[in-house]
Order: C-alpha cells, then sequence, then structure tokens
C-alpha cells in the first residue's frame, strides 16, 4: 500500500480555499486541458514535476495531522485524475489515519478511467469550465461530457460535491449560460456547495515566462456587482452559492 508514484507539482500545508477547514493541499503535475485563464499552465507538463510515492506523501502529510484533524486532505492540480492509481492510493492511506480526503478536478478525465478514486473521496470539488459544450471546447480544448458524468456518478453514490465555476466577463460571465448552469444543478441533491470564483491576472506572468500565448490581457476582472448579481441567479433556484 502506498506504493504508486505520482508526479507532484507542488503542496500547501495550511490551505483554506480547497474545501472545507484547514487542509494540506496536494497539486499533481499534469493536465489535459489547456484553460484560457489557467493561473497554473506550469502544470500542464506532467514530466516536469518531482516524483514520490503516496507513501512518501503521507509521511509529510502526517506530520501537519493536529492542524488539519478539523480539515483534511485535498487532492488537486494540474488535473490529478490523470493520475489515479495515485490518488486511489492516496485516498486509502488518508483515510487510515483518519484524514478528511478530497479531490479537486475538472471533471476531463473519463470515468472509466478514475472510478475507483472517485468513488473513495469524501467530497469532490468540481470545476465545471462551461455547461455549454461548444464554450467548454473554446475554453479548455475538450467538451464537458465527462465533468457531467462524474457529477451524475457521485449522485447516484451518494456523495458530495462541491461545484466550482470561474467567472471571467466576456467568457463565462454570461447571464444566459448561468441561469442554464442554474437550471442543470438545482436538481442534484449531491451538491452541497456551489463556489463562484473571480477570474484574476495573478498567474499571467507564468505564460510569459513558459512563452505562451495568452489570450485574456485585455479581459477585466469582475467587479463586486458582477459577482453579487452571478450569485443572485443561483441564490434565486434555491442553490447553496459562495
Amino acid at each position: 500500500m502506498g506504493s504508486a508514484k505520482g508526479f507532484i507539482h507542488s503542496t500547501e500545508t495550511f490551505g483554506s480555499l480547497d474545501g472545507p477547514g484547514i487542509r494540506y493541499v496536494v497539486f499533481l503535475q499534469g493536465c489535459p486541458l489547456q484553460c484560457l485563464y489557467c493561473h497554473n499552465p506550469d502544470s500542464w507538463d506532467i514530466n516536469s514535476g518531482t516524483q514520490k510515492t503516496a507513501a512518501e506523501v503521507m509521511e509529510d502529510i502526517v506530520r501537519y495531522k493536529s492542524f488539519i484533524s478539523s480539515g483534511g486532505v485535498t487532492i488537486s492540480g494540474g488535473e490529478p485524475l490523470i493520475q489515479p492509481e495515485f490518488v486511489s492510493e492516496l485516498i486509502d492511506l488518508g483515510h487510515q489515519n483518519g484524514l478528511h480526503m478530497a479531490i479537486d478536478t475538472s471533471g476531463a478525465v473519463p470515468l472509466n478511467c478514475c472510478e475507483e478514486a472517485v468513488r473513495k473521496a469524501d467530497l469532490i470539488l468540481l470545476d465545471i469550465k462551461s455547461i455549454d459544450n461548444d464554450k467548454c471546447l473554446k475554453i479548455t480544448g475538450r467538451g464537458n461530457h465527462n465533468a457531467l458524468q462524474m457529477l451524475d456518478f457521485r449522485e447516484r453514490v451518494g456523495k458530495p460535491v462541491w461545484i466550482r465555476h470561474v467567472l471571467v466577463p466576456g467568457l463565462t460571465l454570461i447571464e444566459s449560460d448561468l441561469i442554464r448552469l442554474a437550471e442543470y444543478l438545482k436538481f442534484y441533491k449531491c451538491v452541497q456547495k456551489i463556489e463562484l470564483l473571480p477570474f484574476h491576472k495573478m498567474g499571467e506572468y507564468k505564460w510569459q515566462v513558459l512563452c505562451r500565448s495568452y489570450q485574456l490581457y485585455g479581459t477585466p476582472e469582475p467587479t463586486q456587482e458582477e459577482m453579487e448579481a452571478a450569485r443572485k441567479i443561483f441564490l434565486d433556484r434555491g442553490l447553496p452559492v459562495s
């Protein structure tokens, strides 16, 4: 147990934004998507990460157990589920140590490749890029079918999901699309929370350093008024939004 190896991008020992409570966050390397607004394009290439076993990663995590005991561990990325065996073993080790284990995922990986890990996780933070498949293709390079299939699976097994959705003016911060997403989600009992995340520019410099073409230099961050209007769409449909 714990011999599966994963490529690690970085870790955060006192995370407060990736699930409930204070959490140890493991950012895995590698992602099949190329989101236009990604703030970690340095995480796309799996081969540039540091390779460790699940047991080695858990050995460091348990050093912080007293700090994260009321929170837990979140496995993020990149896209963690392109390394499903490693994620599954890390979840098992976390459970053996009495830790709450979450996966932060775009849902880009087909369920039949990662079902075991998705089933085991105490919580899935599911980043739906767009409810519109064509817009999802434009934003990420792939459609939304796998993400919606993952949501359906968690509904069937009765395990919680937090939906995450980044609001980018002119791209995803569009009233009709937000209404469509809210209408779609309101029937899911597994959805415990919806996090609307404002687009930010903190990762722009990484695109420059990596010599990648960035299309959103002129895109503003959403205003407080725009964020509140977006939240109201979900609140009006009885959805738990933050």
